[in-house]
């Protein structure tokens, strides 16, 4: 199993944050289909502010360029994320529709993922 951070912030608008958190609340079951569809065993979001933090535990299939094109071929996944694009901001040198960035692990307690 592979493990992966990655991080994302959201529009510095209490409102809109709350909504955000309402959304995820309820997430559609397609999402959560294709989110499994990928590789993904599991998946969490935190929250500081209107920082976020997603942690993904993945199989071995599992790789961000065919999670990309799973996405890209469901349209249900568009919608959601067209959706969820008005509450997020790019970060600081992300690319051009990037959102979520991969974080680096500089430290593991149990030794595993540091390169």
């Amino acid at each position: 199993m592979q493990k992966y951070c990655l991080t994302l912030d959201l529009k510095d608008d209490p409102q809109l944050m709350e909504e955000y958190v309402r959304w995820h609340r309820q997430v559609w079951d397609e999402i959560k289909e294709s989110i499994r569809q990928s590789g993904i065993l599991g998946l969490e979001i935190y929250r500081l502010g209107n920082r976020l933090c997603m942690i993904m535990e993945t199989d071995a299939s599992f790789s961000f360029e065919r999670k990309n094109q799973l996405d890209a071929a469901n349209p249900k996944v568009q919608e959601w994320e067209d959706l969820m694009w008005k509450y997020q901001k790019p970060l600081p040198g992300a690319k051009p529709g990037e959102k979520w960035m991969l974080m680096e692990n500089i430290f593991s307690l149990s030794g595993s993922g540091i390169q």
